[in-house]
């Protein structure tokens, strides 16, 4: 396999799930020291490392998650696995609990948590795919920022901007943060809303064409609503490499 035939599989390389004959592929290319592939886990790397920084130090990704996000990229989990009968079980639990105790209540609040874990799980996993469609892109550059909130950009003029940041306080009340991509000698176009978690982490999409003369991508504090120009000064910026081919 050549090396934009692996490009897709990196970060599965990164986290340890990425299967035959394309793990192989790719440890055969990194050990005869190929330079597409050895800058291209580095920068699966340190994705799947801001990933993980962002999740709460709690949290457990659901095996169902998992066989969803492998299933988006096109690898299949072989065998009979424990979905079905864990299913069946969590239908003959809830069964059970209307049938023999009555319970109706309990058990229409038990699926609506349900209906809502399944729900949140499906957004995540949408926003997963658009990060890396973004980070895989084949004119994707990386800026980085620091000095207070400190992150990467990643930023592609035919998929969009990717924002992954840390130490980033929430925002007070009535108020979010706005991103800015800045052409040169042009006024700021808005990028979105977002707000960051409780722990100061952030990450944030706006999909769509970039423009071709950007060259800052920057972040400031608005009112919830947004405003059409910045108000106030950036946060943070950083520089946006060339976008043209």
């Amino acid at each position: 396999m050549n090396c934009e035939e692996l490009r897709d599989q990196y970060e599965l390389y990164a986290i340890g799930v990425a299967e035959e004959p394309e793990r192989s592929e790719i440890r055969a290319h990194l050990n005869r020291g190929c330079e597409v592939c050895m800058a291209g886990m580095k920068r699966a790397r340190e994705v799947t490392a801001i990933f993980g920084s962002a999740a709460p130090p709690n949290a457990v990704p659901s095996p169902r998650l998992r066989r969803r996000l492998l299933a988006s990229v096109g690898v299949e989990q072989k065998g009979f696995g424990w979905a079905p009968i864990l299913g069946l079980a969590l239908a003959l639990s809830l069964f059970a609990v209307v049938y023999f105790y009555g319970r109706q209540t309990t058990a229409l609040q038990e699926m609506a948590l349900l209906k809502n874990q399944l729900r949140t799980q499906t957004i995540d996993l949408a926003r997963l795919n658009e990060a890396f469609a973004i980070v895989n892109g084949g004119d994707t550059t990386v800026s980085s920022f620091g000095n207070g909130p400190k992150g990467k950009i990643f930023t592609s003029k035919s998929q969009g901007v990717l924002l992954i940041a840390s130490n980033l306080p929430p925002a007070p009340s009535g108020k979010a943060y706005e991103m800015w991509v800045i052409p040169k000698g042009g006024k700021p176009i808005p990028a979105g809303m977002f707000q960051s978690e409780q722990n100061g982490t952030a990450m944030h999409i706006q999909r769509g064409a970039v423009d071709p003369n950007a060259d800052l991508v920057a972040v400031t504090m608005e009112d919830e609503a947004g405003a059409p120009q910045p108000t106030s000064q950036p946060l943070f910026a950083a520089s946006v490499r060339s976008l043209l081919p």
